[in-house]
């Protein structure tokens, strides 16, 4: 409990020689079945193991809205316990959903990045955990997770120093004798390089950030080889994943690809020697060659936000005016867009946007809505301009 009680310190105050490893194959001794689900949660990360001798791992869990459909399919398995939660990175698309996992389920163990985050859905998360008095660690490369003695759990990357979280992401490969998964979370394509140093190699690969640009480069792929690639990622999303590119990548090394937005949960079931996917092979339609934009710091950017007074600043801090028109401003948990009209920010001004019963405008405010549109819990928020480019988020 010291590690959480040190991060929720951290978080409060915010607010104010690798070695390579080396992965062996185990030999098929349980003859039982290993199963992992990709559960469907939308635009969202939710992984669960049923290892061959019963025991259950849950890695993330969507955003929290997702969280009752998770603790749904748990309880439709009979799975009453969990023996591990992993939480990736502290975004809400991997660990809002792991707040009603924690509000439902026992849990044995809890594994985190250390990646300190100042949102309320971090907060709440280590707030329970701690509250409930679960074991929790923070892993480090080259770790070996005790989890089921027919299966090897390695650790391939945690990094709790990392300056982005998706670089802070639990990599972890498991192996269940000659058949293995690399569960990559949101690691992007200079992590991929860091880790190619290791045994990459898997059968089954979950692509990283959804299918994203910014993960799954052509040298990891190949490096990988996975014969079936499972793509988590929310249908028509706003973010254009998966990315053509990507998805070109893992045909060329004939890698049968498996998405959730297409056939929803994704079960893979393997004696150790050979495995079958539940569902068809998608059909991934995306032709065009979408660019994620990595933020950049910003002379526009968000500087504060109220879930519950429901206002945003939002503040150019730049030496000219800039044109708001066709800019959009995005609560990530409900999917909901505010479109800006047409207005020049000046340089050093913060404009507000307003929402709820206590909506304002005039002067600098603008009106979104009387309706509540931030989820009080936590929400996201970001600014994208006229073409589509993420420019600012305040989590």
């Amino acid at each position: 409990m010291k590690k959480i009680i040190v991060l929720l310190l951290c978080i409060f105050l915010l607010a104010g020689c690798t070695e390579a490893i080396q992965t062996e194959k185990i030999p098929v001794t349980a003859g039982h079945d290993m199963r992992v689900h990709f559960i469907d949660v939308g635009q969202g990360d939710s992984i669960l193991i049923e290892s061959p001798n019963g025991k259950t791992m849950l890695v993330d869990g969507g955003v929290k809205g997702a969280g009752p459909q998770v603790v749904s399919y748990l309880r439709e398995l009979g799975v009453s316990k969990l023996d591990i939660v992993v939480a990736t990175h502290p975004d809400a698309d991997h660990i809002g959903g792991l707040i009603p996992v924690l509000n439902s389920m026992t849990i044995e163990q809890f594994y985190d990045s250390g990646k300190v985050h100042t949102s309320q859905t971090f907060e709440e998360m280590l707030t329970l955990i701690d509250e409930k008095n679960i074991p929790y660690d923070v892993p480090t490369p080259g770790d070996n997770i005790k989890f089921d003695e027919d299966v090897t759990v390695k650790v391939l990357n945690a990094n709790e120093q990392a300056s982005d979280n998706n670089d802070a992401s639990i990599v972890l490969k498991i192996v269940y004798g000659n058949v293995s998964f690399l569960l990559t979370g949101d690691a992007g394509i200079a992590l991929e390089k860091e880790m190619m140093q290791y045994d990459v190699s898997a059968t089954v690969l979950k692509a990283g950030h959804h299918g994203s640009n910014t993960s799954s480069s052509e040298d990891f792929i190949r490096a990988v080889k996975p014969e079936v690639t499972i793509l988590s990622y929310g249908k028509d999303n706003k973010y254009g994943h998966p990315h053509a590119e990507v998805v070109d990548r893992l045909k060329e090394i004939g890698s049968k690809i498996y998405a959730t937005a297409d056939i929803g949960t994704i079960t893979v079931t393997t004696d150790g020697v050979n495995y079958a996917v539940n569902g068809k092979e998608t059909s991934v339609a995306n032709t065009e060659k979408t660019s994620e934009v990595v933020p950049l710091t910003p002379a526009i950017e968000i500087t504060s936000k109220d879930l519950v007074g429901e206002i945003v600043g939002i503040k150019n801090n730049g030496q000219q005016a800039v044109s708001l028109k066709d800019w959009q401003l995005i609560s990530i948990e409900g999917n909901q867009v505010f479109n800006f009209p047409n207005l020049s920010l000046q340089p050093g001004k913060t404009i507000y946007i307003t929402s709820g019963a206590n909506a304002r405008e005039g002067q600098n405010y603008l009106k979104w809505t009387t309706k509540q549109i931030w989820l009080n819990e936590g929400d996201a928020a970001q600014l994208r301009n006229e073409k589509g480019e993420l420019l600012s988020e305040l989590d």
